[in-house]
């Protein structure tokens, strides 16, 4: 069901402020920045071994990470899993008893599919599932 962990997504109050400590400090490679406009998020994606980071920041304050940062501050935000076949995996989740905040995957960060589990069903986490097919 689960392939991998895809990224961990990290909340964050400005890319330009946190990406030194990422490339500099860390040394991980920078893959790219883009915008996703539907999710106000500025988003840059790090190598780090066979896992990204993602590094959330938002465009606007009404944005779900931004409400995020300012309830809970900068940090850890989410654990994108990768998956095939999302809608099945969703369907299944579903039957299984855990509540989902999308029923219907979206178009995430790089094309993917993206579904999130609600964090009340998962012991407090966010959960991520991810779909790539044809994608890095």
């Amino acid at each position: 069901m689960i392939k991998k962990i895809d990224h961990i997504g990290i909340a964050v109050r400005s890319l330009d402020e946190a990406l030194p400590f990422y490339t500099e400090i860390l040394k991980l490679p920078l893959l790219g920045v883009e915008e996703v406009e539907s999710e106000k998020l500025k988003i840059a994606f790090l190598k780090a071994g066979e896992t990204k980071l993602e590094l959330l920041e938002p465009t606007n304050e009404d944005s779900a990470v931004a409400k995020f940062i300012e309830k809970r501050g900068e940090g850890l935000h989410h654990v994108a899993l990768g998956v095939d076949s999302i809608q099945d995996r969703i369907n299944e989740i579903k039957e299984k008893g855990i509540r989902m905040i999308q029923d219907v995957p979206k178009t995430g960060a790089g094309g993917a599919k993206v579904a999130f589990m609600h964090p009340k069903s998962t012991g407090s986490v966010l959960y991520e599932l991810c779909e790539k097919k044809g994608l890095k």
